[in-house]
């Protein structure tokens, strides 16, 4: 069956925020991880957060101090404050979308992934689009959140979209969801109205029914992350189209 994503996207393996090595001084969704991606002809993957002026981020967590000299909530400052966030292991300092996408230019795909508070808010992804409005070059957006992904595809109908998904939803920050937003995410339920491209779905859990029936049914590409292990590159392999990886470098 013909894929519903873009050939491009399961060409290569995706570097996870970057192909970082923080023994080597390169940290996640950082400059060096991302010219490093770029050295290995690797797509990259990264996260996005907003800012409290209404700015793309590229970072992951929600709270900074994890990898920064600076704590608090990342949406608690402006994109010129957390660009002065000193980071622990590195001089580099937090890029925006735009920083990003000058730095990249077009040389390997990007992969977008929309963190979500899961409150409905769009602000983030308005962001983007204004931002991906001049980015004529391969990039794919994708969230654990089905309403970022309806707003992915009704501010950028263009753009191939995609949803970030697990078997279960039981540990960590999703035991604070109610529980009717999770019977919601089982299953891939929410298809009907996300209609993804692709899916980026847990290593762990492949097999699973619902993202084979969305690659061989529904023709959507399939991701799997985070690859780390033999193991998991085996599984990757056998159930899905591609990558997204960590923690070594794929050969050729």
């Amino acid at each position: 069956m013909a894929s519903r994503a873009p050939d491009w996207l399961t060409a290569r393996p995706v570097a996870h925020r970057g192909l970082h090595d923080r023994a080597q001084g390169i940290i996640e969704n950082m400059p060096s991880a991302i010219d490093a991606a770029i050295a290995g002809n690797f797509a990259i993957e990264v996260d996005l957060q907003l800012s409290a002026d209404g700015e793309a981020m590229v970072h992951h967590d929600y709270e900074l101090g994890r990898l920064t000299q600076g704590s608090g909530e990342l949406l608690s400052l402006t994109a010129d404050e957390l660009k002065q966030v000193a980071f622990k292991h590195t001089p580099e300092r937090m890029m925006t979308l735009s920083d990003l996408c000058e730095r990249v230019d077009g040389r390997v795909p990007l992969v977008l992934e929309v963190k979500s508070r899961f409150n409905g808010d769009r602000k983030l992804v308005g962001r983007m689009a204004q931002v991906l409005e001049s980015y004529r070059n391969p990039v794919v957006a994708m969230s654990f959140d089905p309403d970022q992904v309806v707003a992915i595809r009704d501010l950028l109908p263009y753009l191939p979209r995609g949803i970030v998904a697990e078997r279960y939803y039981k540990d960590g920050e999703w035991k604070l969801l109610p529980p009717e937003k999770i019977r919601g995410m089982m299953g891939l339920r929410h298809a009907l109205s996300t209609r993804p491209h692709f899916v980026a779905y847990w290593v762990n859990d492949l097999p699973a029914p619902a993202p084979w029936i969305a690659r061989n049914v529904f023709g959507c590409a399939l991701l799997t992350w985070t690859v780390r292990t033999p193991e998991q590159r085996a599984r990757a392999a056998r159930h899905a189209d591609q990558m997204i990886f960590e923690g070594f470098v794929p050969e050729g």
